[in-house]
């Protein structure tokens, strides 16, 4: 039998690491206001080892975010721009002939750095959005027959306009099943707003913001995440949700075995910052529709026509064990 919170087990965690996750939220949450749930999520995805993608109207600080997380973890950063002229060797990297040494010498792209932001990515034409494919599945690019390793860590975090804004293309089912999350900001609060408007501007304070975490305290807190306990009972229950999205009517097309795997190490890292003693169902629910959504495809004939909606529906029927 599964219980949603378990306040009488010890946590596995650490004080130390404990204080290093209060750090990073505490941070964030002072460059992107009122989002504590979204910044969660956000910072479960990293410590999942996941690619993040950020779909919301444009100006929401879906740039900003990405921006914060990079500089608070301590990573190397590169922004692309993605337009509709970009090319896969602008991300990339191109060969470049070296007269000295009469031998074509490699150029990396700005996808070299430890965490790549893929501004507007559905404004690119699919050739160009396929050239992050290889590097967020395999951590490597190929450019003349020849593979080059990206740092590590390696995380995408691309944010999307909405698809029915002019000049979008639509991101294919392959690439969309390779970030592990998809979140939206939404507006902020009045209150939050009223900040904004009255308060200093989000890139100076950005500028101000020091690393939080090192790039090894960062792998130690992934490596705390894998170590999370997930009960038989739970995965029973995962693979229930996952089996209903295959069976339902309501779904064209359900999720497949590394979505099962995304929402695993989502559930993990959401109940290492939760400090819960292992993965509950609530830690499950919680990021449920963010895993899943950007991965269920509602039927012509479905009642539930948005994510969220046909997400609700599949936790709501699924009992919880």
């Amino acid at each position: 039998m599964l219980r949603k919170h378990a306040p009488d087990q010890e946590s596995p965690i650490r004080g130390d690491e404990h204080v290093l996750i209060k750090r990073v939220l505490d941070a964030l949450g002072r460059v992107i206001l009122g989002k504590p749930d979204e910044l969660m999520l956000a910072m479960s995805c990293m410590l999942a080892r996941g690619h993040l993608l950020i779909e919301d109207l444009p100006g929401l600080g879906k740039t900003t975010l990405a921006q914060a997380i990079a500089r608070i973890l301590g990573l190397s950063f590169q922004r692309i721009q993605f337009t509709s002229d970009l090319l896969p060797a602008d991300i990339a990297g191109v060969s470049v002939f070296d007269r000295q040494s009469s031998e074509f010498r490699f150029q990396p792209g700005p996808v070299f750095a430890q965490l790549v932001l893929a501004d507007e990515v559905n404004r690119a034409t699919p050739k160009a959005q396929s050239a992050l494919l290889e590097a967020m599945e395999e951590k490597q690019v190929s450019v003349d027959g020849q593979s080059h390793a990206l740092p590590r860590p390696f995380f995408v975090v691309a944010t999307q306009n909405p698809s029915d804004q002019i000049g979008t293309f639509p991101l294919p089912e392959s690439q969309l099943d390779r970030f592990l999350m998809r979140i939206e900001l939404g507006y902020p609060s009045a209150r939050d707003e009223r900040e904004l408007l009255t308060g200093s501007d989000r890139r100076e304070l950005l500028a101000t913001i020091d690393p939080v975490v090192s790039t090894s305290q960062l792998e130690q807190l992934q490596n705390c995440v894998d170590g999370m306990h997930l009960s038989d009972a739970l995965l029973d229950y995962i693979q229930a949700l996952v089996k209903f999205t295959r069976e339902s009517a309501e779904i064209e097309s359900g999720l497949s075995p590394r979505a099962a795997l995304s929402l695993v190490r989502a559930a993990k890292a959401r109940a290492f910052i939760q400090q819960h003693s292992g993965v509950f169902p609530d830690d499950v629910q919680a990021v449920f529709t963010s895993v899943a959504g950007h991965r269920l495809k509602a039927a012509s004939n479905s009642i539930y026509r948005s994510a969220n909606d046909l997400c609700r529906h599949v936790l709501d029927s699924v009992a919880i064990p």
